[in-house]
Formats: C-alpha cells, sequence, structure tokens
C-alpha cells in the first residue's frame, strides 16, 4: 500500500488506544511505517472512514489514475462499543430475545428471497432458551444486542460517508465496492474466560455498557440469531461460522437490484479486482521464492450478467482451519468440525437446499460423500 494506518495487534478498543485482551499490554498503530497516536475524539469507525477520505482526497491532487482502497473496520469485533445516542435508539428493540429474533429474521429473509422457505433451523448451540433466563438477565442481555445494532448502525453511517464522498468527487458510478464480513457470527465469551482481568480493566455495569472504559461481547444466544438460520459459529466449518453475504455495487458496470445464489469465495475477489485493472496475475519467483498460483475465479462476467456461476459444477473449493474443514463442489458441502464444534466425523450436505445443515446425506449418497 502506498498510504496506510493500521492496528497491528488481532484486535482493540475503540474508543482508545488500549488492548482488550489479557496477552498483550499495549497496542500499536502505525502510519506507513511509524508509529502513531490516535485522537482525542477517536472512535474507530469514525476515524478509519476520516482517514480513508482524507488519502482519496490527497492523491487525487497529484493524479487522476484508478485507486484501490481497502478499509478494515475494528467493527463488529468485540469489544462491543457504540456511542450513547445509538444506543439509545435500541434501548427496547431486543427485548423479546435471541430466540424470536432468529424467527423473525429468518422469515424476513424467506420474504426478500434470501433463504428458502421450510427450513429446520437447529438449535443455538450452548445457549440457553430466551424465556429460562431470569428478569435481571434478561435485562443484561438485550442492552448487550442493542449495543452491537448501534455499533453496526454507526458502520451504516460510516460506508454512506465514505460513498456519499464518492459521489461528490464524481467517482461512485465508476467505483465498484465491495462489502464482505471476514466470518461468521463469533460466540465468544472471552470475559468469562478471565473475569478478574476483565473486572480489573473495564467498567462491566448495564449503565456503562458500549461505553468509553466498557467491555461487551454478546455470547452464543445472539450470535445464533445474528447468523439466523445458519448452525454454529466463527471457526467452524459450518454455514454460520463460514456463509457471509457479499454485497456489490458497480453502477457502471454490474447489474442492479439482483440478488444471487451463486457460490464465490473469497479467493475469487482478487482476480476479479486483477481483471477489472487490466493487470495479469503474478507469477515466477519473486525475492527468490515461487509465485504461488491464485486459485480463485473472477466474478465479473456474473456481475455483468453474462454468466450464471462463478464455478463450474466439478469445481472443488477447500476449507481448513484447526482441523475443521469444508470441501465445497457443486450443490455439496462435506464438512467435518473438530471439538468444541463437533466430532471430527465428515458430513455430506446439499447445501443448496439445505443451508442449515440439517440433513446429513452420507449414507445416501456415499459415492459423492468419498
Amino acid at each position: 500500500f502506498e498510504r496506510s494506518i493500521a492496528l497491528m495487534e488481532s484486535g482493540a478498543d475503540n474508543w482508545e488506544k488500549k488492548t482488550y485482551l489479557p496477552m498483550y499490554d499495549y497496542v500499536h498503530f502505525y502510519e506507513g511505517y511509524e508509529e502513531t497516536d490516535l485522537p482525542e475524539d477517536f472512535f474507530s469507525s469514525d476515524y478509519y472512514i476520516d482517514r480513508m477520505k482524507e488519502y482519496i482526497a490527497a492523491d487525487r491532487g497529484k493524479r487522476r489514475k484508478p485507486f484501490f482502497a481497502y478499509v478494515s473496520l475494528q467493527a463488529q469485533h468485540y469489544p462491543l462499543q457504540a456511542p450513547q445516542e445509538l444506543i439509545d435508539k435500541y434501548a427496547r428493540v431486543y427485548d423479546v430475545g435471541w430466540d424470536e429474533v432468529r424467527r423473525r429474521r429468518y422469515e424476513r429473509q424467506v420474504e426478500l428471497g434470501v433463504m428458502p422457505a421450510g427450513l429446520k433451523m437447529q438449535p443455538i448451540a450452548n445457549a440457553p432458551p430466551w424465556n429460562s433466563l431470569s428478569a435481571e438477565e434478561r435485562r443484561m442481555q438485550a442492552k448487550k444486542m442493542a449495543v452491537y445494532a448501534a455499533m453496526l448502525h454507526n458502520v451504516d453511517a460510516n460506508l454512506g460517508r465514505l460513498m456519499s464522498y464518492l459521489k461528490e468527487i464524481g467517482e461512485a458510478d465508476n467505483t465498484m465496492i465491495l462489502f464482505v464480513t471476514d466470518n461468521g457470527a463469533d460466540n465468544n465469551e472471552q470475559d468469562k474466560v478471565f473475569p478478574d482481568w476483565y473486572a480489573a480493566n473495564f467498567d462491566l455495569s448495564y449503565e456503562r455498557m458500549g461505553l468509553r472504559g466498557s467491555y461487551v461481547n454478546y455470547g452464543p444466544g445472539w450470535a445464533g440469531a445474528s447468523s439466523a438460520p445458519l448452525h454454529l459459529f466463527k471457526a467452524s466449518a459450518s454455514e454460520g461460522g463460514m456463509r457471509v453475504p457479499l454485497i456489490v455495487s458497480w453502477p457502471a458496470g454490474a447489474r442492479r437490484g439482483v440478488t444471487t445464489g451463486a457460490f464465490a469465495y473469497v479467493s475469487d475477489i482478487t482476480p476479479t479486482l486483477l481483471e477489472l485493472a487490466g493487470a495479469k496475475a503474478p507469477s515466477g519467483a519473486y525475492g527468490g521464492r515461487e509465485v504461488h498460483p491464485i486459485t480463485g475465479k473472477s466474478m465479473v462476467r456474473l456481475l455483468r450478467g453474462k454468466t450464471d456461476h462463478v464455478h463450474g459444477p466439478d469445481d472443488a473449493v477447500a476449507y481448513e482451519l484447526a482441523g475443521s474443514a469444508a470441501v465445497f463442489r457443486g450443490e455439496y458441502k462435506l464438512m467435518r468440525n473438530n471439538p468444541p464444534f463437533g466430532d471430527k466425523k465428515w458430513r455430506l450436505y446439499r447445501i443448496t437446499e439445505d443451508p442449515t445443515e440439517s440433513n446429513d446425506l452420507s449414507e445416501e449418497q456415499p459415492q459423492i460423500r468419498a
């Protein structure tokens, strides 16, 4: 990158230069090669969008060439934090609980044509029924999700600011924007693993939840609602851990108002951008090392409406993380989860019809499984 500002650790507080994990004591922000401090009025998503606008403006003053910009927000990672006025906006929205929110979200997805009707949703793993919680537990949990929603509202507003800026400078139509998250919903409850450390370093009270000095993450119940109707969470090979929306805006070149169920994988993004830039994929050697070939496929023809797929029916795409693994091919997904998510056994699903992974076809279709 010619310009960059980046947090070097795995995450951090969104209000200040502060670690969010007991594994390290300090966090580092670098602008280019130099360590930098944060402004007094820092809030992560606001700050990154402000800087990106500055970077684009600075380069426009020197040259009128195409640009590539990568915005990797700390949101929606924990700690969940947001401005008070946005938290207030969602103060009572989630009092109905994660079971009801999950049901409503799936119904809405069916209405929008995002998910097929009649799916069987598996129970949310490691989450009790909402109605089994005490009144005080429900009060605390509803506030956690209100903070999550407020933080996401802030992300949406900031993306709107960036897109409005592109309109102001006349680049909105000719700019492709790809919006994607890095994984499915996270069921982590780190504060329960290290309760003394979090109690000593953060305000965990209901009143300060989401504000400067606080720490919040929302646990498996709300994670299950967030990934509805899918099963399981980040770090699993199940759809709840892997399947995320890819939203593409490119008014000058792509179809508009189209929802597609075509399978695409994160490795397809780079070939897409290379094709649009008219650049060849690197090959040969660099720095004395072999350059590995890019395995993804360009999505440009799909975006332009010239095909209905990215990968052919015989193309296999494989994934593995800490032993949990998946292979996608055509309409099928072969999947295994290691503990704590599963038992290491391979299972087969017709993922186009069964995205909730409720019907294992291993015995019914052993050839495909093999």
